[in-house]
């Protein structure tokens, strides 16, 4: 609404003293020539707005002048929690109202409090998502944080490994976790499980961006008494990791080699390769590394390529050296023969 820009217009004003007609084109979104047209309507409300041109030209507001509209309202208080991560507000449908909210506090500061969170944010940014990976597309991200808020029920088309399900949900939270969003909800079980439990009785984990439809928001629900998201998503997470790495592998490890595995592994391989034995009369080490079950440990594994060798346990050192069979077959038939 114009009304709103305006307002972020003079914000910016008050906050930064100068700023050219293509600077706040660029920060509130907008062409040039509706830069001026609103810079004309703040005159005319009887705003001191000043324009220079030049070197040192621009608009500014008089010296002294200080809009005492700082007041935030219920979608900009909202949104104050995701200030570090304009990527995330945006996606929820909340980049206008954070920039707006972060303004007004800029605004209503003194100025030496003013002048710290301006070279905090110049010098401090969180970037959330990984690396290397596209962010997944999130279309219904926003659909859900409304009935999150609201506390509504949303009917969802989902996609599992098994296939797709329907669901009923009664959302609880949301958590970013690695750039990736998850939705926390109540969910009754469908045909698909077999039944046996009431519905609304299960919370469970729902990655958004395989949400395929999403229906609603719906009738109203009460959340669950003594539910905490983040308690919830601490103990899930531990439990995720505690299962994962069920089984040990013993490696023999190049230099080279111990020294991917906090790059491959992250803080399990950092850990393993401080508690290495060696090195031997080769320079190279021996690592006792948790890993997955042994399909995924032997794709795991196989990353570090000719730099590792696996001691044990004696099945995945026979699945390694199976793939590795079928590999140096397939590369040694020459370039394009068929299997």
């Amino acid at each position: 609404m114009r009304a709103d820009r305006l307002l972020q217009m003079l914000l910016l004003l008050q906050n930064r003293g100068r700023m050219t007609a293509p600077e706040l084109a660029a920060e509130l979104e907008v062409s040039v020539r509706t830069v001026y047209r609103d810079a004309e309507a703040l005159v005319a409300s009887g705003v001191p707005l000043t324009a220079g041109r030049g070197p040192e030209g621009g608009y500014r507001l008089m010296e002294g002048y200080r809009t005492r509209l700082t007041g935030l309202t219920g979608e900009e208080a909202d949104s104050l929690w995701l200030a570090g991560m304009p990527g995330a507000a945006a996606e929820l449908g909340l980049g206008a109202e954070l920039a707006t909210a972060q303004l007004k506090l800029r605004a209503a500061l003194p100025a030496q409090l003013a002048e710290r969170t301006r070279r905090v944010s110049e010098r401090f940014h969180l970037d959330a998502p990984a690396w290397f990976r596209d962010a997944d597309p999130v279309p219904h991200l926003a659909r859900a944080a409304e009935a999150v808020w609201e506390q509504r029920t949303v009917g969802v088309r989902y996609r599992r490994w098994k296939g797709e399900v329907r669901r009923e949900l009664h959302p609880l939270g949301l958590v970013l976790k690695g750039g990736i969003w998850y939705l926390v909800a109540r969910s009754a079980p469908g045909p698909e499980d077999g039944g046996g439990a009431r519905p609304g009785e299960e919370v469970r984990t729902y990655r958004v961006s395989r949400v395929l439809a999403l229906d609603g928001p719906g009738e109203r629900f009460e959340r669950p008494a003594g539910f905490g998201l983040a308690a919830y998503w601490a103990e899930t997470k531990g439990r995720l990791e505690t299962g994962r790495l069920r089984d040990e592998a013993l490696l023999r490890l190049s230099p080279r080699g111990l020294g991917l595995l906090p790059i491959l592994f992250g803080a399990v391989g950092a850990r393993a390769a401080r508690e290495a034995d060696g090195p031997d009369g080769d320079g190279w080490a021996r690592v006792l590394l948790p890993v997955e079950s042994t399909p995924v440990a032997v794709s795991d594994l196989l990353r570090l390529g000719a730099e590792a060798e696996v001691l044990g346990p004696a099945g995945l050192r026979a699945a390694v050296a199976r793939e590795v069979e079928v590999l140096a077959s397939r590369y040694g038939r020459g370039t394009g023969e068929s299997a």
